[in-house]
């Protein structure tokens, strides 16, 4: 790669629905963060590393971990940064550690939420702040019965529940001495159903041809290799982009709605 060409993360990241939509509401939940305030964000494979690039433009000190290991050394190359590779019943830092701590996607993928969000508290500094979102578990959205209706079931996403409802994630945290205190919702029904076709496109024909290997559960390209693999659709993808983005905006006619996406922020107890 030269090096004045963006990085394919980059170039991915500008071309998505929900990460930017993601991206737009962590930074209303973070507020201003001062530069010496120690954060991290926690993800779960779903990461190639742009979200990183992004909020470590927002300050402050980050540190990242993520639980599977397949896009950390291009996550690492990225960031110039090291990418921990974290287990799900412990995360490899120090009680205490950090004054933010965001975790991305990562509840819907285990057994037992319980288990990370304990940790979660372990390593936020008394009264700091834990951000958590998931996708909606509610089943009866209508998106959710379209994903199951042409086989993009949870398993395809690699999780093991379609996710937690906010009273659920609120729970959660409480029952893990995190004091919920805002919460919000993103991506209503237009913008799921488009992602859908994209997510489809990908797990149903453009993985089967890759000439890269693609990991069980990954419902877009990951590393660098799976990129070329696609090059040429992402090329056509990025022609019509403008066209899915207008669409997208359909999801304001459904502001009174849940959106499929749930945030929760609260405070560590002491």
């Amino acid at each position: 790669m030269e090096q004045n060409q963006t990085p394919w993360q980059l170039r991915m990241f500008q071309k998505t629905l929900k990460k930017q939509m993601r991206y737009e509401v962590l930074k209303d939940h973070l507020g201003p963060i001062a530069k010496d305030e120690r954060c991290l964000l926690l993800t779960c494979g779903d990461n190639n590393g742009a979200m990183n690039y992004y909020l470590r433009e927002l300050g402050g000190e980050w540190s990242w971990a993520d639980l599977e290991g397949f896009c950390i050394a291009e996550m690492s190359e990225l960031l110039g940064d090291e990418v921990k590779h974290a287990d799900k019943d412990h995360l490899p830092f120090p009680d205490t550690s950090f004054d933010r701590v965001i975790s991305i996607d990562v509840h819907e993928h285990l057994e037992d939420p319980g288990s990370i969000t304990a940790e979660l508290h372990r390593v936020t500094k008394p009264g700091g702040q834990v951000i958590i979102t998931v996708p909606n578990g509610d089943e009866t959205k209508l998106a959710v019965r379209m994903k199951h209706a042409v086989g993009m079931t949870k398993e395809k996403y690699g999780h093991v529940r379609v996710g937690l409802q906010l009273p659920e994630l609120r729970r959660l945290m409480s029952e893990n001495r995190i004091e919920p205190c805002k919460e919000s919702t993103f991506s209503r029904f237009f913008t799921e159903l488009l992602e859908l076709t994209i997510n489809y496109a990908y797990v149903m024909v453009l993985a089967k041809k890759s000439e890269a290997k693609v990991e069980e559960g990954q419902i877009a390209p990951a590393t660098k290799d799976q990129v070329k693999s696609v090059e040429k659709t992402f090329k056509i993808y990025s022609l019509i982009y403008p066209v899915y983005a207008l669409l997208s905006k359909l999801d304001q006619l459904l502001f009174f709605t849940e959106g499929y996406v749930v945030v929760v922020e609260g405070r560590r107890a002491a």
